[in-house]
């Protein structure tokens, strides 16, 4: 017996990446405009706190509510504390109940589920029950900076250390065709200084010349222009840097580990689309920067997008 031929259901699966988590509202934005919906959503940390508001049908108002933050804004959110973390999220889950409708997490108007990690087993927990706004508030509880969250006699922390993209979710509550949303694909640009090429090197050296394929470079030239090229070490004269804070070390750790774990897991299990907005030069806290985020999101996917059309999709 034949069967009946249907239409495949679309999961959207959101990426960590704290404040460049903005990113997800651009990418809501361009798949609206070009006639997809989603039919299941799920998020990992800030991806899980955008997927919510999409989830409930309160995504307007809650970009309104993004767009207008500053730093000021931003910093009234933060409930400083001396244990479990640096903020309790107490006033971001107030926030939440105040001004999204919390409903359960099985009465969303898209099916929707959030990732968080048992801080004790290192498990992977989805979080398909209860309050939408507590899954967030678990979900989102990156560790240092927000205190774990206890739910069914577990400790919760954010998901991001075990599944920071989660396309295996987004299968498991049934999407045959997985988005991703990939935040964290190009952080190292944050981190590396440009490739020297010809270009930057004087047009009359041996050096160039080397570059060109007629000659080899040695010491003695080196030597001359020291400056020109990384092959001979740096010059000792040279400032030492600025040791980072303790929160740009956890911070940058916590980028390291995610960009990781998600080439892994997208490896074992990838995406039929992965959009990856180009977000390097915004920080974990840049939560103020919202338009640029979301500006990104919204290109990366008007770019990524044509890859559907081996599905069947051909746009508007």
């Amino acid at each position: 017996m034949a069967l009946t031929p249907r239409r495949p259901r679309i999961g959207l699966a959101l990426g960590s990446g704290s404040a460049r988590g903005w990113a997800h509202l651009g990418v809501l934005r361009a798949l609206q405009e070009q006639g997809i919906v989603p039919d299941v959503v799920c998020g990992t940390s800030i991806g899980a706190l955008v997927g919510a508001a999409y989830a409930n049908g309160q995504l307007s108002q809650f970009s309104d509510w993004v767009l207008g933050l500053d730093r000021r804004k931003v910093f009234q959110f933060m409930d400083f504390q001396w244990g479990g973390g640096m903020l309790k999220g107490e006033k971001l889950v107030a926030f939440l109940r105040q001004h999204c409708q919390d409903r359960e997490v099985g009465a969303t108007l898209v099916p929707f589920a959030a990732v968080a990690t048992d801080l004790h087993s290192g498990a992977e927990v989805w979080l398909r029950q209860g309050s939408v706004a507590d899954a967030v508030r678990a979900s989102i509880a990156l560790p240092g900076l927000f205190s774990p969250v206890a739910r069914e006699g577990r400790w919760l922390v954010d998901g991001g250390l075990v599944n920071p993209v989660p396309v295996s979710l987004a299968r498991a509550m049934g999407a045959d065709i997985v988005i991703a949303v990939d935040l964290n694909a190009d952080i190292l640009r944050r981190h590396l200084q440009p490739l020297q090429g010809p270009e930057s090197v004087a047009p009359d050296s041996p050096l160039a010349a080397a570059a060109q394929g007629e000659g080899e470079p040695t010491a003695e030239n080196a030597a001359r222009w020291p400056w020109q090229s990384g092959w001979w070490g740096t010059d000792k004269a040279e400032a030492e840097p600025e040791p980072p804070s303790l929160l740009d070390v956890v911070m940058t750790s916590v980028n390291i580990m995610q960009m990781r774990i998600t080439r892994s897991r997208l490896a074992g299990d990838p995406p039929e689309l992965t959009i990856a907005p180009r977000l390097a030069h915004l920080g974990l806290l840049d939560f103020h920067r919202a338009q640029e985020a979301l500006d990104a999101g919204y290109q990366a996917t008007l770019q990524a997008l044509p890859e559907l059309a081996y599905y069947g999709w051909h746009g508007n």
